[in-house]
């Protein structure tokens, strides 16, 4: 038996965690000021590449003694900038829950070929042991796994008289989550994720200490080009003044600089958080009148507002091979897809098999809640479509 089709589609049906749904009212024509075939060193160029980490500064909160760069390839670079740049000089313990943070840990145990590292490692939908983050070591960690729909419940677990760094991937928290400023020494994420911007650009905070290591230590590899940030000992000031160490497009300068401002507009970080809080509501009142869908983090203290992921519990499929469960997840989300109702919120390919809706600011409850009629009817669909037990 089949379900009648929902009468009405989202506005906007893009629920992708990276690259992320454009802002509201979102157009080509709010990118007519970029500075098109300008030199990124000339004075515009510089001077939109400058307002865009201060209104970084602004809308994100982020303390006046904190440096803010641009940095090449997206947040993943910025992490890479950082792991590269300031591992080595002590222990490290590496929190891992999920795809990207395992890849850190995978980059600093295999690549870098760090000895003293000390794992705390957890399966999708759980968190590792906190509390056994031991402070004089330098931290690695995920502020939100985006793969697994996990995050961090604060930092309250981050000493504030720690010896050690801590150096924080929040690519998919960043303008979606409160961010502990003074517990945090690194902080990476990308133009792609909560703010809708374009990819291929990161975005490194470095606080006071993080500064400090970088013009004390020099690590015993060599880095290339586009992760060096010191020159002659010293912090190189002009990455965080907006001299980006390799060309950025200023179409996505401007792409990013729309939706600070748009940020900006609608009241800045809290309202921002809010309207991801919101749309992750949605799929809450979704969930407890659903019987046979649930969050993959079970726990709501850890779970994310903005990669918000989903497995489906109902007998019939759970009762399938993991292998059939990813399928029927697929033609879930294919389902939905060739409707036009929904794109791109099908499970990570390493992730338990299920669902992964964005949520973040840019993101209108409304939609999201389209969204879910839409969910009800092809899973109607693709159950009704499953071979009869003989």
């Amino acid at each position: 038996m089949t379900a009648a089709k929902p009468a009405s589609r989202p506005v906007v049906p893009h629920f992708s965690s990276g690259p992320c749904a454009k802002r509201p009212g979102w157009t080509p024509q709010n990118l007519q000021d970029a500075a098109l075939g300008r030199s990124h060193r000339a004075k515009v160029g510089k001077a939109k590449l400058k307002l865009a980490i201060d209104l970084t500064r602004e809308v994100l909160e982020v303390p006046a003694d904190y440096r803010i760069g641009i940095v090449p390839a997206s947040d993943t670079g910025a992490v890479e900038m950082a792991l590269w740049s300031l591992l080595g000089a002590r222990p490290v313990t590496t929190i891992a829950w999920e795809s990207f943070g395992e890849g850190w840990v995978s980059d600093i145990v295999k690549e870098l070929k760090l000895k003293d590292v000390t794992k705390l490692h957890a399966g999708y939908g759980e968190i590792p042991d906190l509390s056994k983050a031991d402070p004089a070591s330098d931290i690695v960690f995920t502020w939100n796994g985006t793969t697994s729909g996990v995050r961090v419940p604060n930092a309250d677990w981050i000493s504030a008289r720690r010896e050690g760094l801590a150096i924080c991937d929040a690519t998919s928290a960043a303008f979606a989550q409160p961010l502990d400023w003074p517990k945090l020494d690194v902080v990476t994420f990308s133009w792609q994720k909560a703010l809708g911007g374009e990819a291929a650009h990161g975005m490194l905070v470095l606080s006071p200490r993080a500064v400090e290591r970088l013009e004390t230590y020099k690590p015993a590899w060599p880095l290339p080009k586009i992760f060096r940030m010191t020159k002659g000992g010293k912090l190189n000031e002009g990455i965080f003044l907006g001299e980006t160490i390799n060309t950025p497009s200023m179409l996505c300068v401007e792409d990013y600089l729309d939706a600070l401002n748009w940020g900006k507009s609608i009241g800045g970080l809290k309202a921002l958080m809010a309207r991801a809080d919101a749309n992750t509501k949605v799929l809450a009142d979704w969930k407890a009148k659903t019987p046979w869908i649930d969050f993959l983090a079970r726990d709501p203290a850890i779970r994310s507002n903005t990669s918000v992921c989903l497995k489906v519990v109902d007998p019939a499929i759970v009762s399938l091979t993991a292998d059939a469960q990813a399928e029927f997840a697929k033609k879930l989300v294919a389902l939905v897809e060739k409707e036009g109702a929904g794109y791109d919120f099908a499970h990570y390919r390493d992730a338990p098999a299920g669902l992964r809706i964005w949520c973040g600011a840019t993101v209108e409850a409304s939609d999201v809640a389209l969204l879910t009629q839409w969910i009800d009817w092809a899973f109607a669909e693709a159950k009704a479509s499953l071979p009869k037990a003989a």
